[in-house]
């Protein structure tokens, strides 16, 4: 393999990928740190092999239609999806839109190795516990973690998701700042949220990853 192209919004991640594909003995080496600088590069290079992240400078899972978007362009094209996102469920929708493997950015060196020499083959790659998790997604074993939200959670859930207060949400919604706080601690209990801040994360995830 001779190309590869990079699209990710870290410095120090491009760093590192850059030299694993040296060592790999990958000739040329493109990067991106954005959708559409990354998609133009892609267009222009027509790289054999992308490394992409799915979130890119806070907007969201923008890098799942940027898949989407080269897999409809040039089907031939392996695509390996480099995320911190580990719920099953986002990285069944990135091989849903296109992707050949998907590893996690915690995993270790040789795991990225690992991963990027499948995709190189032509072959896919999940890792064992990744792998278990979206096939269940994937039979409908994995239940929704949106199905169980009322109409009224879901909105609050999309509201919190936009970076809104309370008190911003009482007033969208209609109602009373006490009744925002008790459905957030209700949405905390149902979506298995640690804390606020660890809430409005999973609203992102949750929401960023559902189909329109």
């Amino acid at each position: 393999m001779s190309s590869v192209l990079i699209i990710d919004d870290h410095p120090i991640v491009l760093q590192a990928w850059r030299r694993m594909l040296q060592d790999a003995g990958v000739s040329d080496i493109f990067d991106a740190r954005d959708v559409a600088s990354g998609y133009r590069l892609f267009l222009r290079r027509r790289p054999e092999l992308v490394i992409v992240d799915l979130s890119m400078q806070g907007r969201g899972l923008g890098g799942l239609p940027l898949i989407k978007r080269m897999r409809a362009h040039d089907p031939r094209t392996r695509i390996l999806v480099f995320s911190m996102h580990s719920d099953p469920m986002i990285a069944a929708r990135a091989l849903e839109a296109g992707a050949n493997g998907y590893v996690l950015k915690d995993a270790a060196p040789d795991e990225l190795v690992k991963a990027f020499e499948k995709v190189r083959s032509g072959a896919p790659y999940l890792s064992g516990d990744m792998a278990m998790q979206v096939a269940m997604v994937r039979t409908g074993l994995h239940r929704d973690r949106l199905a169980d939200l009322t109409p009224r959670e879901l909105e609050t859930l999309t509201l919190l998701a936009q970076g809104k207060p309370y008190g911003q949400i009482a007033d969208e919604l209609g109602v009373s700042y006490k009744t925002v706080v008790n459905m957030s601690s209700q949405l905390k209990q149902k979506l298995d949220a640690r804390n606020l801040p660890d809430l409005i994360r999973l609203a992102v995830q949750l929401l960023s990853a559902t189909p329109a």
